[in-house]
């Protein structure tokens, strides 16, 4: 079973949209798929006059910016990727960790200060997933979660992603990026340990936006997750990239 991350920087490019639509039809099997959108918060938050504000990359969500998330993720990008996987012959079904409370989810809280309505999963209802995939249905998921008192959390993609593999013990948990996976100078890494990818963080090889992938790939593993790949979609479709393992086999 495969589960995929799809990041939110070119999910408003029509022929992006268009591809992972094509790539996932091409799979031997559906994959749950979670995807991000934090580029167009952005622009949705700066539009409205709502200042985006971070604390350790983790978008604060105060009630105003929990609208505009909700609206973004839920009723803008979540269905147009199902309209584009639609479009490519899949059986996709668009939802969030609200619906049906597939993922649940506390308050984050964070020693730089409040992040507002961000949470941490603590939950998966796995069987709202495996009977999905049972019946051949891809779900398309948007992290937005569940909160007990039936409150609603913005949680990381990259967290979500990782705690529905590591729930549903997946063969793999692939991060889709808009690079080919991790770069050493310029050259494509094609295995890692997880020793070795701690050492790239130390020695700034894995930069930016890289590192919190990398981070969640090594808890995914730690979680059971056999392999965690970090690739872009072309390597998807021509099963290239990153793959990330616990020990020193190229597997």
């Amino acid at each position: 079973m495969l589960v995929l991350k799809i990041g939110g920087q070119e999910l408003d490019d029509p022929e992006f949209v268009k591809k992972i639509g094509q790539t996932i039809a091409a799979l031997d099997t559906p994959p749950i798929l979670v995807h991000g959108g934090g580029k167009e918060i952005r622009e949705l938050q700066t539009r409205l006059g709502v200042k985006p504000q971070y604390i350790d990359g983790l978008r604060v969500t105060d009630e105003e910016s929990l609208d505009i998330v909700q609206m973004v993720l839920v009723g803008r990008v979540n269905k147009r990727l199902v309209s584009s996987l639609s479009m490519a012959g899949v059986d996709a079904f668009g939802m969030s960790g609200v619906d049906r409370t597939a993922i649940k989810a506390k308050k984050l809280e964070h020693p730089g200060g409040d992040l507002g309505r961000v949470g941490r999963v603590v939950g998966v209802r796995t069987e709202v997933f495996t009977r999905l995939l049972e019946d051949g249905i891809t779900p398309t998921l948007s992290p937005l979660c569940y909160g007990s008192d039936g409150s609603i959390f913005n949680v990381n993609a990259d967290h979500v992603a990782m705690a529905v593999a590591i729930a549903l013990r997946a063969d793999a948990l692939v991060f889709v990026s808009n690079v080919p996976g991790v770069l050493q100078n310029e050259q494509l890494i094609p295995y890692l340990t997880a020793a070795q990818v701690e050492g790239l963080i130390e020695d700034k090889v894995i930069v930016n936006g890289m590192i919190p992938k990398a981070r969640s790939a090594l808890d995914a593993l730690q979680g059971g997750v056999s392999a965690v790949k970090i690739t872009n979609l072309d390597g998807l479709k021509a099963n290239t990239g990153t793959t990330i393992v616990l020990g020193g086999e190229n597997s």
